[in-house]
């Protein structure tokens, strides 16, 4: 009879060990927000956070001055060609100083300098031209530099977590897998972040880059056309 309900009692502590571990199983993972991951990055996600939204800045700040300088320069040379044929520079200059774009300040110089030799033009639209180009460019160098800093920054923080982790380890004298393991996933992700700032900073970079060659391509054009509507005259 004894030994009947000790095998009883074993069997009820079988079962009831067997239901706890069939209970924890059950239960769903804790699940991982990505801001509940952003704030586990540690400090180096501030700088990050910080050159993140520098370059999204710069980037909207770039965009929407460039677009708007391309609006303004629709059919503005051949605005310039009707004037000049007709005779009336006054009204070619009136109208270019109604116009900010940088196409419209190159003509100006070279309208303000008729008169003068054809080289002289020349080298008065080109000086205003690389103006013109410098201050588009304002500021998207700092796009690339994002770009490059992000991810060693990112890096870095990675770096000093590892360190961290095993110095905990070396002053608990124990090797932990799930200390180790939790510690280094977290730390990783400011290398992530760094990695996905730098690479969108890098897609911005090249974006504005391209939209700026293209009106420097536009100026050059229009500006050799110019220079054939002075000379037409002289042919």
């Amino acid at each position: 009879m004894t030994t009947l309900l000790i095998i009883q009692d074993t069997a009820r502590v079988l079962q009831d060990s067997l239901n706890a571990v069939n209970s924890n199983l059950s239960q769903p993972a804790p699940e991982l927000h990505f801001i509940d991951l952003l704030f586990k990055g540690g400090w180096v996600m501030l700088p990050l956070g910080l050159l993140a939204f520098l370059g999204l800045v710069i980037f909207v700040e770039r965009y929407i001055t460039i677009k708007k300088s391309t609006k303004e320069e629709v059919n503005l040379t051949g605005q310039v060609k009707q004037y000049i044929l007709s005779g009336n520079l006054d009204g070619a200059l009136a109208m270019l100083r109604n116009n900010q774009s940088p196409l419209s300040r190159m003509l100006q110089k070279g309208l303000k300098r008729i008169g003068r030799p054809i080289k002289d033009i020349e080298a008065a639209i080109e000086n205003v031209g690389k103006l013109e180009v410098s201050k588009l460019e304002k500021n998207i160098s700092i796009l690339g530099i994002i770009a490059g800093i992000a991810p060693m920054l990112g890096f870095v923080g990675t770096i000093i977590g590892v360190i961290t982790i095993f110095h905990d380890v070396s002053i608990k004298g124990a090797i932990e897998i799930g200390t180790i393991s939790g510690g280094l996933y977290i730390k990783m992700i400011s290398s992530a972040t760094g990695l996905i700032i730098g690479i969108i900073a890098y897609v911005l970079y090249h974006i504005l880059n391209a939209m700026v060659e293209r009106i420097v391509l536009r100026m050059e054009t229009d500006s050799i056309d110019f220079i054939d509507l002075l000379e037409e005259p002289s042919k």
